[in-house]
C-alpha cells in the first residue's frame, strides 16, 4: 500500500515536471516564433525602403528668388506648389523650436524616435472619440512620413515609418532632425518651412519671431490650410493660446510671459506674392524659363542677382506714371515706357514697360477690344515694335561719317522730289514746313531736319549700309529687304523696340563699343555656387571719330536752339548730355533718347492700340519724362564729358 502511494507521488511529480518542461519549450518556441514572425514582418516591410542617409542627399523644394543688383531687395519669388527657403538651425527662433516641441512632441529630446507614452495617450483618445484622429507621432516620425512615405493610415506604412524613424534617430542628432522638420513642415497651402512662414505671415525672418508669433506658427502645423484661412482666425487664436499654455507646462515660458503673449494683438500680414519692377522681372523670368525650365526654377532654390538699380527703378516708375497721366489729360497719349542702361557694361538699370503694371485697361474700343492703355504689355521689349521717327537719324549720320564725311559738310534744305517710292512720288517736308537752304550736317542733325537727312541717307550713307550699321549697333527688328523701307527709314519708317534703341545709342556713349544689354549679374544655386555669371566683351562697331561727332552734335545746344530753343527740356546747363527726339509723322509714337558716358535713357510715349495722339512733338510728350529721370540720375554719377577733338580720333571700326 505504501509503495502504491509512493508511486503515485512520483508519477505526479514526473507529470508536473513534464508539463513544466513542455510549457518551457512552448514558451521558448512561441518567443522564437514571434521573433521570427517579427523578423519576417520587418524584412517584408523594410524591403526597398529608402536609406535614412538619403536625407543628406535630398534636395528640398525651394523657391527661386530674383533680387536687385545689391541682393538686398527681393523683386520676385518663383515657386510652384511649395514656397520654401532653407535656413540654418541657428537662424530659427528658439521660441518657435520650443513651441513646436511643446505642441507636437514634448518628449522629443528624451525618446529615441518612438514615444510609447504618446502612443498610449493617442490610443485612449481614439477609443474615446471612436475615430482614428490622434496618431501619437513624434517629430521624427512626421519628418519620415512627409519625406519618404504617405499619410495613409495602414499597418504597412506605420511599420515602415517606425523602421525608418529608428534608423533616422540612430544616425542623426536631435537638433539636425528638428532643423529638417522646421524647414520642411507646411504652414499654409503653399508656405513651407519656418523662414517662408515668418516672412509670409509677419514679414520678418524666422530668427526674429516673438513668443506670440512663434506660437501662432506652431499652431498652424496641426491644420495648415484650415488655420491659415483668414475666416478661421478666431480658431487660430484659440490654438495659439493652447500652444502658449503647453509652453508653460513644459517650462519654456512662465505664466506671466504666456499671458502677456496672449494679450498681444496678432498682426498677421499674410503678405501675398508681390512683385517689384514687374516688366523687368518678367523679362528676366522669360530668359530663365527658356534656359533652365519652369519646374527647375520652381524647385531649385536659385538666387538671381539682376542688374536693376532699385532706387533708379522707383524713380523711373514715378516719373513715367506722372508724365503719362498728364499726357492722357492734355494730349490723348495714354501710355509711356522707359529704359535706362549703363552703356559701359550693358547693364539694365531701370525698365518700365507701361505707366502702371497694377492699373486697369483704359480707352478700350468695345468693337475691336483694343485699348489705348494695356498695363501688362511691356512696350520696352514688345515684339511688335514702334516707329522711332527722327530718333533713327543718328544711325544714318554715323554711317555717313564712317565713310569720311564731316559735320561741316553741307547739304541743301529745299523742297525735293526723291522719285517714286512705294508707287508714288516721295516729296517729304520738315516738321515746321520751312526750308533753310544750305545747312551743315551738324545743323541738320541737331535741328532734326528731314530733307537733309534723306539726302544724307541716299547720297552719303546708303540705305543698305545704314540698316546694316543699325543692326550692328543693336537694332534687332529691321529684317525686311532695304527696298521695303526706302528713304523713309531715316525718318523712322522701320519698327524698333525701346530696349534696342537705348542699347544702340549706348554705342555712341562708349566711343563705338557695343555691349549687348543684360539683366542678370549672376545666378547662384541653393548651395551658393555660381552657375552663371554674365560677362560681355565689348566689340568695336564704330570708330571713335564718328562717335565723337555724333555725341558732339547731339549735345550741342547752340546748334539745336533754332528748332528747340535755348532752354528746352533737352538742355542741362551743368552737364554735357547728348539727346535726340523722334516723332512719327502720324503722331503715333514720340521718343526721347539721351546719354552721357555712364547712362543711356530712352522714353517712349504713345497708345497701345497705335491710335494717334495730339499733334505735338516728342519734346512736349516724351522729353519732360526723360528730363525728370535724368535730373535725378545725373547728380549721382561722376561728371564726364564727351571727347571734343573728333578729327584726332581716326581709328576705323573692326569689320
Amino acid at each position: 500500500m505504501a509503495k502504491r502511494v509512493l508511486h503515485r507521488k512520483t508519477y505526479k511529480k514526473s507529470k508536473i515536471k513534464s508539463f513544466l518542461k513542455n510549457f518551457f519549450y512552448f514558451f521558448i518556441s512561441s518567443i522564437l516564433l514571434l521573433f521570427l514572425c517579427s523578423l519576417a514582418v520587418f524584412v517584408y516591410y523594410a524591403k526597398d525602403l529608402p536609406r535614412p542617409e538619403d536625407f543628406t542627399e535630398q534636395t528640398p523644394i525651394q523657391s527661386t528668388k530674383i533680387y536687385d543688383r545689391t541682393g538686398q531687395v527681393l523683386l520676385y519669388e518663383i515657386y510652384g506648389k511649395e514656397r520654401r527657403e532653407i535656413v540654418p538651425f541657428d537662424q530659427i527662433s528658439d521660441y518657435l523650436k520650443k513651441a513646436v516641441i511643446a505642441t507636437e512632441d514634448a518628449n522629443f529630446y528624451k525618446h529615441h524616435g518612438i514615444d510609447f507614452d504618446g502612443i498610449l495617450r493617442a490610443i485612449k483618445l481614439d477609443i474615446k472619440t471612436r475615430k482614428l484622429t490622434y496618431g501619437g507621432s513624434t517629430i521624427s516620425q512626421q519628418l519620415i512620413r512627409s519625406t519618404f512615405l504617405n499619410t495613409n493610415k495602414t499597418i504597412k506604412r506605420k511599420v515602415r515609418e517606425i523602421i525608418l524613424t529608428l534608423e533616422l534617430e540612430r544616425r542623426y542628432s536631435k537638433d539636425q532632425i528638428l532643423n529638417w522638420y522646421l524647414n520642411q513642415v507646411p504652414f499654409g497651402p503653399v508656405v513651407y518651412g519656418a523662414e517662408s512662414a515668418a516672412k509670409f505671415y509677419f514679414n520678418k525672418s524666422a530668427k526674429d519671431l516673438s513668443p506670440t508669433e512663434a506660437a501662432t506658427l506652431a499652431a498652424l502645423i496641426k491644420a495648415p490650410s484650415y488655420y491659415s484661412n483668414p475666416q478661421h482666425e478666431t480658431e487660430l487664436l484659440k490654438r495659439r493660446n493652447y500652444v502658449l499654455d503647453r509652453m508653460v507646462q513644459e517650462h519654456y515660458l512662465n505664466k506671466d510671459e504666456a499671458e502677456k503673449a496672449k494679450k498681444e494683438k496678432l498682426n498677421i500680414k499674410r503678405s501675398n506674392q508681390t512683385i517689384k519692377a514687374p516688366h523687368f522681372v518678367l523679362y528676366v523670368e522669360n530668359y530663365l524659363f527658356k534656359k533652365y525650365g519652369k519646374d527647375f526654377l520652381e524647385r531649385g532654390g536659385y538666387k538671381i542677382y539682376t542688374t536693376l538699380d532699385w532706387n533708379f527703378q522707383k524713380k523711373a516708375e514715378e516719373v513715367v506714371k506722372k508724365g503719362a497721366e498728364k499726357n492722357k489729360i492734355y494730349y490723348n497719349a495714354y501710355n509711356a515706357a522707359l529704359v535706362a542702361i549703363n552703356p559701359q557694361n550693358g547693364e539694365i538699370l531701370a525698365m518700365v514697360g507701361s505707366k502702371d503694371w497694377f492699373g486697369e485697361k483704359e480707352g478700350c474700343n468695345k468693337k475691336t477690344g483694343k485699348c489705348k492703355f494695356d498695363p501688362k504689355v511691356n512696350v520696352a521689349t514688345y515684339n511688335i515694335g514702334r516707329q522711332p521717327g527722327s530718333a533713327f537719324k543718328p544711325f544714318v549720320y554715323a554711317t555717313a561719317f564712317e565713310k569720311g564725311y564731316s559735320d561741316k559738310d553741307i547739304v541743301i534744305d529745299e523742297k525735293t522730289d526723291f522719285g517714286v517710292w512705294g508707287g508714288k512720288h516721295y516729296i517729304p517736308e520738315n516738321y515746321d514746313g520751312r526750308f533753310r537752304g544750305p545747312v551743315t550736317l551738324r545743323q541738320a542733325l541737331a535741328q532734326s531736319l528731314n530733307i537733309p537727312a534723306i539726302k544724307v541717307l541716299l547720297y552719303f550713307a546708303g540705305i543698305e549700309k545704314s540698316i546694316e550699321n543699325a543692326k550692328k549697333f543693336g537694332i534687332t527688328t529691321l529684317n525686311k529687304p532695304p527696298s521695303y523701307y526706302g528713304p523713309s527709314i531715316v525718318l523712322g519708317g522701320g519698327e524698333v523696340r525701346l530696349l534696342d534703341m537705348v542699347s544702340a545709342y549706348g554705342v555712341f556713349a562708349t566711343n563705338g563699343l557695343k555691349v549687348p544689354p543684360k539683366a542678370i549679374l549672376k545666378i547662384e544655386d541653393s548651395q551658393g555656387n555660381i552657375i552663371e555669371e554674365t560677362k560681355e566683351t565689348p566689340k568695336r562697331v564704330l570708330s571713335e571719330r564718328t562717335t565723337c561727332l555724333i555725341s558732339s552734335i547731339l549735345s550741342d545746344n547752340e546748334a539745336r536752339a533754332p528748332m528747340f530753343g535755348y532752354h528746352s527740356a533737352l538742355y542741362f546747363p551743368n552737364y554735357e548730355v547728348a539727346v535726340k527726339t523722334g516723332t512719327t509723322d502720324n503722331f503715333r509714337d514720340a521718343w526721347t533718347i539721351g546719354y552721357t558716358p555712364d547712362i543711356v535713357c530712352g522714353v517712349w510715349v504713345g497708345n497701345n492700340d497705335n491710335s494717334p495722339m495730339a499733334k505735338q512733338p516728342s519734346v512736349v510728350l516724351a522729353a519732360p519724362i526723360w528730363r525728370e529721370f535724368m535730373s535725378y540720375i545725373l547728380p549721382k554719377l561722376p561728371p564726364k564729358n564727351f571727347p571734343h577733338s573728333c578729327e584726332e580720333n581716326t581709328n576705323k571700326t573692326n569689320e
